[in-house]
Formats: structure tokens, sequence, C-alpha cells
């Protein structure tokens, strides 16, 4: 409001900001913090950054974050594997292995995993903290984006002091027109939007090169404004599993979150 309109008054400056404190805490707690009905259980053990394994041995993937890949019989530990996976379990045995659970809205993953939110008992969120401390990406994959912003904003604490996965050249997207065909897996892509159309109901976004992000039609109304030819010649990121189609390198997202337009 300009200086000089009616119906505000100046505070001390001191005031104010304990006063913005404590709104702000309240509003993180409600926000990011376990509700009520979120279930107490017990992990046995920590597979990786990004999957345990409670004591009735349900396997539970964290919704929110993707963590660096261990090593496999055909490919190597990604960098920051293990102690994405060590820092877990860190946090883990600090609490006597107890944690808040609340299943996501879609129950189990690709891969039977259950989906769901986890908490320490003092309300951390686990994928905020794994997050903050740069060992992994978010990911929002609908409809379990309850908790995206929190996710959002401990993203973007690591990336601005480029901690973890964020750290020098290595931290840095990928350019779409330098990508080769046999690239897949979880990427963190960037370059010139060069088309936007619709096709069957999805929305297609094309960038330099030949790669193609996928907005699938249950999707669509996710993304306000919806993107259009006024996206053309800006550079965009984006971020998700890799795969090739068609003769091109292809993405398909379901959420604004893992789309970044400069």
């Amino acid at each position: 409001m300009p200086t000089g309109s009616t119906g505000w008054k100046k505070a001390p400056l001191s005031g104010a900001f304990f006063v913005l404190f404590l709104w702000l805490s309240g509003a993180l707690a409600d926000n990011c913090g376990p509700p009520a009905d979120a279930e107490r259980v017990k992990v046995r053990y920590v597979h990786d950054g990004d999957t345990l394994v409670l004591h009735d041995d349900t396997r539970v993937r964290l919704i929110g974050i993707n963590t660096p890949e261990l090593a496999t019989a055909d490919r190597p530990a990604q960098p920051l594997a293990l102690r994405a996976r060590d820092r877990l379990r860190q946090l883990l045995f600090r609490h006597g292995n107890q944690v808040r659970l609340l299943p996501g809205e879609q129950r189990k993953g690709p891969h039977g995993r259950t989906l769901a939110y986890l908490w320490l008992p003092d309300g951390t969120s686990l994928s905020a903290e794994l997050l903050r401390a740069g060992l992994g990406w978010l990911i929002a994959i609908p409809p379990d984006t309850r908790y995206v912003e929190c996710d959002k904003k401990a993203e973007a604490m690591a990336r601005a002091a480029q901690r973890g996965v964020w750290r020098g050249e290595a931290g840095k997207p990928k350019e779409s027109a330098a990508l080769d065909l046999h690239t897949s897996g979880f990427q963190l892509v960037r370059g010139r939007v060069t088309r936007v159309n619709r096709s069957g109901g999805d929305t297609w976004i094309n960038l330099q090169g030949r790669f193609a992000i996928r907005v699938p039609r249950k999707d669509r109304d996710r993304f306000l404004p919806q993107p259009g030819a006024e996206w053309i010649g800006r550079m965009l990121e984006v971020r998700g599993w890799v795969y090739q189609s068609r003769g091109e390198l292809r993405v398909d997202i379901g959420h604004p979150a893992n789309l970044h337009l400069y």
C-alpha cells in the first residue's frame, strides 16, 4: 500500500518481527507437521535415502523426495547415495527408530512400496530434513502433494547454499540439447522452449534437442496459467524420470513444482 494510505499504523519493528515470527512458526508447524491421525510405527531397516522397512516388514517409500541411487549389479552408486542413506539412519537412531506415518492417497507406488509421509517424534519431516541437507531432489507426484510447499522451501535452502546434490558443476541441470537418446532415469534438465501444443488431451512442451515434456490431461488443470505460446523462447527447468519414445526423450509431469520457467 502506498505511503500515506489510511488503515495502517506503524508498529515498533521489534514487536512486528516478534509477532511475524510467532505467526510463521505456527503456520509452518500447522502446514508441515504430522496430523493428529498420523500412526506411530517403528522402523526396522533403512534400505536407502528414501526407502525403509517397518517392523511389520512393510516397505515404505518417502513421498516428496528422490534420493541418489545405491549401486546395483550393473550400475555404480550415484554420488551421495550412501550419505543420504546414512543420514536417514542417523536421524532415526537418535529417536529410537520411532516415526509417525501418514499413508499417501495413492497407497502403493509402481514398485509395490507403501507411499507415505514420515515424521520423527518431534515433528520433523524426514523428507524436508533430507532436502534441507541437499541429499535429494523434490519430486511432486499427484495426488500426493499435501506437503509440497514445505519440501520446496527445504530444497530451496539447500540449493541456495549449494549443499549436497546442488554443489558446484554437478548440481547444475543438464542441457536438453546435449542429451543423447540413451539418457534415462531421474534427471534435472533445462532447455529453451521451442514448441507448446496439445495432442490427445495432453499438453506437450518441446525443448531444444529431442526432448519433450508431457503434462497428462488429468493433471492439466494443476498448471495455472497453463503452458502456452508465450512460453516459447524462454528457458525451462524440469525434473523427473526420463525415457525414450518415438526417437526423442520424454518426461511426464503431473505437478507444476517439477517445472521452473525462467
